[in-house]
């Protein structure tokens, strides 16, 4: 013991103050107000019941559909509902019948979001009481946990202070507001003092931190953390831990932390769990968080644009997002699209000056030149109402599409994306089946047999560049995918690891080698559910796919992907 305060002696000289912390939003929440639960057998179905004004009450099953049974079960956690139930199937319930005639989207965050008669207006009895039957959901990493070690030589004997609590001096109040739980630790005050962020003072006594309820086993861990910088994560314990790693001002464990939400981003095929984390990371000041789900919502952005989150994510989001190069879309004119249906779905909440701030996001150089023709005509609100900003656009897109290259490049802004490509996906530019595929036979050096085989290859073509200036000109492409040793040897390829793709131009390249190179991508795409969870740089003509042990965490789909071969060409 008299080793373990020498060592903490020094910390006696920092001057800090105590105070109250509220997780997650700036003001406590000290009601259940909205809240919904499941009455049944089971956790993931039962009959819905909501809380409002001091009680709990159901709802009716007038214009009960799967919509409304969305938003209930991702309000509770599951990854979506499974079906609907009517006419008191989980049997009646008592009190008010607090909701009727229920109208979702089913994009709303909560049941109360949506639209209905008026809390208790209702023409229902506890008959028509309506239930749900959530997926409950599987996670293959729920039972995985990632050791957590910035110790850095700490003494041992630290987490046995933190277990006998011997000389505590210090009480950390933990409370649920809403569910009016409290729970209490004794801890060191010495060892509070090390971080800053909670202001303790040599004459600070206690610290009351509100939690919601479902972080409270977590806790305990979390403060033993901060005696011994030792800790294990969970996929399930990870968003407590990462909060209250941001209540306390724990930067590494946070970080640490918030690299294992890169296992959870694919899980949520709605976008809602990625949405509300790109938030949670933007309030905390996660970059690394921040950049994970960007980057996983950017490879599957023509999912998002089709789900009924695309309306409901922020401006801040959806202005880091269009600056993005990585995109995965069929084509510009698809994206511009997307953003004009978001500015009108968003109406007064954008202002004018944020929509032309969005719109200049768009690369109208890149968008097909007769959907630029096209689009002059165009009568929309939003292009009558920033009628000058398109004509300009419509302008360079022309200009680029018809200019020779050289008397584009002295004009040229090399900070400037709007002549790098994002991933598009049209046909035009990507094979996303090499088994479909038209196929050549060739001949190829085979260094096992030390001769020429002759072997069919899957190939496809795609314009030089989507410049009218060369969109005659045909690149032929030959595609692959070698899933072990000799699959590469028997084409008479060298290949270093496995599996891995191979994406070749063939023909004569003297003709643009000098104004154009290939910036292609492989996208990898789970079988199962169409998500994209990895896009792939080609390095000489070699793109190597990921692995379980490459990625870090178990990948979601390791033996069930389809691979998509996309060319970028860029201007040099």
């Amino acid at each position: 013991m008299r080793r373990i305060m020498y060592l903490l002696w020094p910390l006696l000289f920092l001057h800090v103050s105590a105070q109250r912390w509220t997780l997650f939003d700036d003001r406590p929440k000290p009601t259940q107000e909205g809240r919904v639960r499941l009455v049944g057998d089971l956790p993931s179905s039962g009959r819905v019941e909501i809380y409002h004004d001091g009680q709990w009450g159901t709802v009716c099953d007038d214009g009960w559909d799967l919509a409304e049974a969305q938003v209930v079960c991702r309000q509770m956690g599951f990854p979506g509902a499974k079906s609907v139930t009517a006419g008191g199937q989980y049997g009646e319930g008592s009190g008010p019948i607090w909701l009727d005639d229920m109208n979702c989207k089913g994009s709303e965050s909560s049941l109360s979001d949506c639209s209905f008669k008026g809390w208790g207006v209702t023409d229902c009895s506890h008959k028509e009481d309506a239930g749900v039957i959530c997926e409950a959901g599987t996670n293959i990493f729920s039972n995985c946990q990632f050791s957590v070690d910035n110790s850095l030589g700490l003494s041992a004997d630290l987490g046995l202070l933190f277990d006998s609590g011997d000389g505590c001096d210090f009480s950390i109040n933990v409370r649920d507001l809403s569910e009016e739980a409290e729970m209490s630790f004794c801890l060191h005050r010495l060892i509070l003092m090390i971080y800053p962020e909670l202001n303790i003072t040599k004459e600070s006594r206690n610290l009351t931190v509100d939690v919601s309820h479902t972080c409270h086993p977590h806790v305990s861990a979390f403060l033993r953390y901060l005696y011994t910088r030792q800790i294990d994560v969970s996929i399930t314990s990870a968003q407590c831990l990462h909060k209250l790693a941001f209540i306390f001002g724990v930067k590494n464990l946070m970080e640490d932390v918030g690299r294992v939400f890169t296992s959870l981003i694919p899980e949520d095929n709605t976008f809602r769990t990625q949405v509300s984390m790109y938030e949670y990371g933007v309030r905390t000041g996660d970059l690394v968080l921040q950049e994970n789900v960007l980057q996983y919502l950017s490879w599957n952005c023509e999912f998002l644009i089709s789900s009924p989150l695309w309306s409901t994510i922020s401006f801040h989001m959806m202005d880091a997002l269009l600056q993005r190069s990585d995109l995965v879309v069929k084509d510009e004119a698809l994206l511009l699209e997307a953003l004009e249906r978001w500015i009108q779905d968003k109406g007064d909440e954008i202002s004018s000056e944020q929509q032309a701030s969005l719109l200049n996001h768009i690369r109208f150089l890149l968008i097909p030149v007769d959907k630029l023709y096209e689009m002059q005509f165009s009568s929309s609100v939003l292009h009558q109402s920033h009628e000058k900003l398109y004509l300009t656009g419509l302008l360079r897109g022309f200009q680029f599409n018809v200019l020779p290259f050289s008397k584009i490049r002295n004009k040229m802004d090399n900070t400037s994306n709007d002549y790098l490509p994002r991933i598009y996906t049209a046909d035009e530019w990507s094979l996303n089946d090499t088994a479909r595929a038209e196929t050549i036979y060739i001949q190829r050096y085979n260094s096992r047999y030390g001769h020429y085989i002759g072997i069919q290859v899957p190939t496809f073509s795609t314009p030089v560049h989507p410049s009218v200036l060369f969109k005659e000109q045909k690149v032929q492409w030959q595609a692959q995918v070698f899933r072990n040793a000799q699959e590469c040897s028997n084409s008479g390829i060298s290949c270093d690891s496995f599996p891995v793709a191979w994406l070749l131009a063939s023909g004569n390249q003297n003709s643009y080698a000098s104004t154009i190179r290939f910036s292609n991508r492989l996208i990898l795409t789970c079988k199962n559910q169409n998500n994209v969870f990895h896009v792939q740089d080609f390095k000489n003509d070699m793109a190597v796919i990921p692995t379980n042990s490459s990625m870090g965490l178990s990948i979601p789909c390791p033996d069930d992907y389809s691979f998509r071969f996309v060319v970028r060409p860029e201007y040099i």
